[in-house]
């Protein structure tokens, strides 16, 4: 795009589908992997522990989720992307050795047993299960790295190409294993993302070497060249924001595991949070072109931001109608294999967060102008308010309502993303006089 044109809704339109593409993508793993499961034996046990071993994988790759927007937002030259690289290499082999010391047997059953109290047959297979995922969290941080890099260069298509190869390496092996092993189900779960996201993440590198030529030709400006120490202060709320946000994930696990109904808590909400990160995804998608469109011309403001209203009100639209409608059950019960009781028990839960795609383009879209005027500071912040609102109303819940402990949760988390929007809105706002210095024609 020239940045000397003006910007169309179809341009913004073009370059967020194979991004959005993306997201969907990834958004099917989590409902077609706890399918599998829920047709395999001890389902419940299975799908709790798979929920669980999930919620850790989070945490681990949290510290690199960032760097797909860090690239976006940053790498413009040669000098700019080949520190970023090395910081971004160094990170993800951090964050895989720091899975590996958490699964040492000592520190694991202090965690898992003792202080979340599990049952030893569900910590056991959550054990090995993250063994396998080993790979996942160097892996994601590498593949989101030069993802940035082909946005930033407007290759978003071949992003959707290699999370296609992804899902196809995932759910071959899924389906492999499911027919010809006879593999635990979260065992089969963890190893089948192994698989998809090792595939994406050599493919990504391999379609970006175009674009890394690009980059590299680039001269450096010299008043805006980076310093690993700028580069770790910029992106160290950043990394935050994700290890805060996903670790709320486990400790509401632990909530569940202490609430009223657990077992059918631990087993209906990793099925609820797959169906909800499907209209999440779309909304995530969105923060890197709005970071990317912001980044070359912020005059780009007003149409990016329309975009993005309009796609916050679809996306909750949508999950509204199956919430709220006999398409529930289709989901739950046809294509998630959930059986009545479980069904029943997760609809409810999933009315509460029908809202939650919109926040969620809305949260991402006020982070996107902070990240474009490099005031990372906040978004820490309200994620931490998030966490806190979360925890606060679960333990109210806990002690003084007597509501089954996925219903408490959804609750705390629509009411903590609010408080995040709302806690975010107050650093957005002065940043909003750069972004639209120029009135909308």
């Amino acid at each position: 795009m020239n940045n000397k044109t003006t910007l169309s809704y179809g341009q913004i339109f073009r370059f967020w589908l194979p991004l959005a593409a993306t997201w969907l993508m990834m958004s099917i793993e989590g409902p077609f992997l706890a399918a599998i499961i829920a047709r395999l034996a001890a389902e419940k046990v299975n799908l709790a522990a798979y929920g669980v071993t999930f919620a850790f994988a989070l945490i681990a790759e949290s510290p690199v989720i960032m760097l797909m927007s860090a690239s976006t937002a940053l790498c413009r030259d040669r000098e700019s992307y080949r520190k970023l690289r090395n910081f971004s290499l160094i990170l993800s082999v951090s964050v895989t050795l720091l899975l590996a010391i958490f699964l040492l047997p000592p520190i694991f059953n202090l965690i898992v047993l003792k202080l979340i109290g599990l049952p030893v047959n569900i910590a056991a297979l959550i054990h090995i299960a993250l063994l396998f995922l080993l790979p996942w969290p160097g892996a994601i941080g590498i593949r989101r790295f030069y993802q940035g890099i082909l946005i930033v260069r407007h290759q978003t298509k071949r992003i959707a190409v290699s999370t296609l190869a992804r899902l196809i390496s995932m759910s071959s092996c899924a389906l492999i294993l499911f027919f010809y092993s006879s593999l635990a189900g979260a065992i089969i779960g963890a190893i089948s993302l192994a698989c998809g996201v090792v595939s994406e993440a050599l493919l990504t590198r391999v379609l970006a070497r175009h674009a890394i030529s690009e980059v590299l030709q680039t001269e450096p400006e010299s008043e805006q060249q980076l310093s690993y120490r700028k580069i770790w202060d910029y992106y160290l709320p950043l990394a935050l924001t994700p290890f805060i946000a996903l670790s709320i994930h486990p400790l509401v696990t632990f909530f569940l595991g202490k609430s009223r109904d657990p077992l059918e808590s631990l087993a209906v909400m990793p099925v609820i949070y797959g169906l909800t990160f499907v209209f999440r995804a779309i909304g995530l998608s969105y923060q890197e072109v709005s970071i990317a469109l912001l980044g070359e011309n912020r005059d780009n403001y007003f149409k990016v931001r329309n975009f993005a209203i309009v796609l916050g009100i679809s996306t909750s639209t949508c999950l509204s109608l199956i919430a709220f409608t006999p398409l529930s059950n289709l989901w739950f019960q046809d294509l998630s294999g959930l059986n009545e009781l479980l069904t029943n028990f997760a609809v409810l839960p999933l009315q509460i967060m029908a809202i939650f795609p919109a926040l969620t383009v809305l949260i991402c879209f006020q982070r996107s102008i902070l990240i474009v005027t490099r005031v990372t500071n906040p978004i820490s912040v309200s994620t931490t308010i998030e966490a806190v609102g979360i925890f606060s109303i679960l333990l109210l819940a806990m002690l003084y309502f007597p509501l089954p402990g996925v219903v408490a949760a959804s609750i705390a988390y629509v009411i903590g993303r609010l408080l995040a929007v709302i806690a975010l809105q107050r650093s957005v706002t002065p940043q909003l006089k750069q972004l639209s210095s120029k009135k909308e024609s």
